[in-house]
Formats: C-alpha cells, structure tokens, sequence
C-alpha cells in the first residue's frame, strides 16, 4: 500500500516505523520542516522516538507541500488538531484510519464524526493497548481495527498486522473509540491514586469502578460491553493505568504528588489528551443520562476545583446500595 502518516510526534513515527517494516510505501506528515529534514537525513525522530531508525522505504513531507492521493491515510495527531487534519485530507485517502484517542473538546463527538464532515471516504479507527516506545521495540502487542465498512476495517488491519503487532477487525467503532478516549482519563486516575501514595486495593477499585463507568458511557452511546471488555477496553486502559511510559499516567501521578497542572503538563512537554478527555467525556455524559462519579473526579481535580484526597474522600462516601458503586 501507499501510506500516509498524518502527524510526526512519538506515536505518529511508531506507525510509521511500524507500517514501514511492513514493506508499504510511508510518508510521514509533519508541521515543523526543521525536524523533518533531520529526520530526513538521520532516518530517526531523535526529539520524539530516539533510537529507532525508520527503513528507507518512509520519507518525509510537510503538511504544506500538500497531500498526495494514498491508499490508507493514518491520523495521528493529538485530537484538537484531527478537525483541521481531517479538511486538509479530503477526499485524497481510499481509506482512512484514526489512531488519535479523543473526543471533540466540549460537544463530546467522536473523531470519526468530526473526520466524517470533511472527508467522504471510508472511515475507520485503530486502537488498543499501544505504547508508541514498545511498538517501536517490537514488542508483541494487539489491537483492533473498527469500521462500519468491512472492507475499510480489513483494509487497516491489513496495513497494521505483522508477527509483532496482531490486529482484529471490528464494527463496534464507537465501542472501540470511547474506550481509547475514556480510558486516559481513568490513567490519569490511576497516577494520581499513586502519586498520593495509596496501594493497589486504592488503584485496582478505583479502575474497576472505572471500567464500568466507562462501559455505561459507551453502551448508552451505541457501543457493546464486549468491547470494553477486551484489548481496546480494558487492555488498553490497564496498560495506560499502570505504565511510566503513559503520558497520562505521569501527569496523575504528578498532581496526585503536588505538582500543578500546568507544571506536570510542561514537565512532560506534549499533550495530554485525557485532560481535555475529561470536560468532554462530562459533557456526553450529560447528553446521554450516565452518572460519571469517577470521571467526574478526576475532571474536578484537574480543573482545580477539589484537591486529589477530598475527591478520593469523595467517591468514598457515596452511599453504598445495590447498583450503586
């Protein structure tokens, strides 16, 4: 296939290393021509992904000189940016598949329906369990490929598969996307459990309780249980909960530890998309009628609006009866 990687950060350089040892054509898309050019002529994203050479069948565009007509275009860029990606694509994809985790800031829609207002092809999502370092590695990892159209769905995910990187199709796309989305939120959760300096029992029911939320969400909003169950809900929630790899994690952990938002956020120096996940997961959970005890936590600490132990202390003191958790 001919493949366009839409975004030059961490995770943007891991699909495109990824789908370049699978013998496709890559571009790499990027908005800063100073780090493509080096990339260009290192063949290795030393700011975002250092150590890993990209193979020679990857090359290097910005975003400026224009799209060329691909086979499969990959969106990976931060989710506040996938409106503008999605208008500069157009129709110039046979197929497209967005590896971005989020939800539109303040209405709470899903990027396929943001990509769908500008780009009228077949759309698809690819998500899981999927640290940009360990795909790099190798290592052996799953994920799924979800699209209404079977054949966008097969078609990414046989772009994706490799002995390294397992890949199954699926056609629950908003069960897939809400769970990439909600589970950062519930990452950074799970740092903040740690940075103040509770165990597992604090961390392993603060997820629990967490993961149903989640599929609560999801299943109002038309997705299936089955999927918050497997490698796009909870394997991918327990990687990003508990991995010093996670963004998200390090982000709660640090505010758990005290460390202000904006401190944490620039410490780790690129974007956090559960931050911004959290205002527009509430706002869904609004437009859907789902209570979101413990997302509504972890969005009140971040907008300061509580300290870290009074929300704990919070979701502790909720009255216990059957249903109720």
């Amino acid at each position: 296939m001919t493949v366009s990687v839409l975004g030059a950060g961490s995770w943007g350089s891991a699909m495109a290393l990824l789908l370049g040892r699978n013998g496709h054509e890559v571009t790499l898309y990027g908005r800063n021509a100073h780090e493509l050019t080096i990339m260009e002529v290192e063949r290795e994203n030393f700011q975002y992904l250092p150590g890993f050479p990209f193979p020679e069948n990857v090359s290097f565009r910005h975003f400026l000189d224009g799209v060329k007509h691909t086979d499969l275009a990959v969106i990976a860029v931060p989710s506040n940016a996938v409106e503008e990606i999605a208008e500069w694509l157009g129709p110039h994809a046979a197929h497209v598949a967005i590896a971005s985790k989020g939800l539109e800031a303040e209405s709470g829609r899903l990027l396929t329906e943001v990509v769908a207002d500008d780009c009228p092809n077949r759309i698809g999502v690819l998500s899981g369990p999927n640290l940009a370092v360990e795909i790099a590695k190798g290592v052996p990892t799953v994920a799924v490929a979800a699209s209404h159209d079977a054949d966008c769905a097969e078609a990414i995910r046989a772009a994706f598969h490799s002995p390294t990187f397992r890949v199954s199709p699926s056609d629950d796309v908003i069960g897939v996307e809400l769970a990439g989305a909600l589970k950062n939120v519930l990452a950074i959760g799970g740092g903040i459990s740690d940075g103040l300096g509770f165990g597992d029992n604090t961390k392993g029911a603060f997820l629990s309780r967490g993961l149903v939320e989640m599929a609560k969400l999801g299943i109002a909003r038309g997705g299936r249980m089955e999927t918050f169950l497997g490698p796009a809900g909870v394997g991918d929630l327990f990687a990003t909960a508990v991995s010093k790899l996670s963004r998200n994690y390090r982000l709660g952990f640090a505010v758990g530890s005290g460390v202000s938002l904006d401190s944490a956020l620039k410490q780790i120096g690129q974007v956090v998309e559960g931050v911004a996940t959290a205002k527009s997961a509430m706002a869904l959970g609004r437009q859907v009628h789902v209570d979101l005890p413990v997302i509504s936590a972890v969005n009140d600490v971040l907008s300061d609006s509580i300290s870290p132990r009074d929300a704990v202390h919070r979701l502790m003191s909720r009255k216990s009866e059957s249903g109720n958790y």
